[in-house]
C-alpha cells in the first residue's frame, strides 16, 4: 500500500507563509484526484484543497485565495503553499486521494499564532 509522508509544518505568526509537502512511496499522484485535508481537535477531518490529474484545482472557501495546491507526478510529491496564514488555520494537515484510498500519514502540525 502507498505510504504518505507530510512535512513542512511549524509554528508561524499570523500573516506568514508555509509550504507543506506530501511524499508518496508509490505513484498515487498520477492515478487519483489528490487533496489536502486538515483536522483540529474535536472536529472531523476536512478537505481544503484538491487537484485533478490534469492539474485543475478546487479550494474550500476558508482557504481560497490564500492556499495553492500543486503536484509533481515525476517526484511523487504534492505541495500546499499557504500564505497569509490565520490562527484559524491551526490544524494537523494531511494528504490523501479524494476520496482516501490509502492509509493516512502522520500529518504535519501547523500552528499560527496571533
Amino acid at each position: 500500500q502507498v505510504q504518505l509522508v507530510e512535512s513542512g509544518g511549524g509554528l508561524v505568526q499570523s500573516g506568514e507563509s508555509l509550504r507543506l509537502s506530501c511524499a508518496a512511496s508509490g505513484s498515487i499522484f498520477s492515478m487519483y484526484l489528490m487533496g489536502w485535508y486538515r483536522q483540529t481537535p474535536g472536529k472531523q477531518r476536512e478537505l481544503i484543497a484538491s487537484i485533478t490529474i490534469g492539474d485543475s484545482t478546487n479550494y474550500a472557501d476558508s482557504v481560497k485565495g490564500r492556499f495553492t495546491i500543486s503536484r509533481d507526478n515525476g517526484k511523487n510529491t504534492m505541495y500546499l503553499q499557504m500564505i497569509s496564514l490565520k490562527p484559524e488555520d491551526t490544524a494537523v494537515y494531511y494528504c490523501n486521494s479524494v476520496p482516501p484510498v490509502t492509509n493516512w500519514g502522520q500529518g504535519t502540525q501547523v500552528t499560527v499564532s496571533s
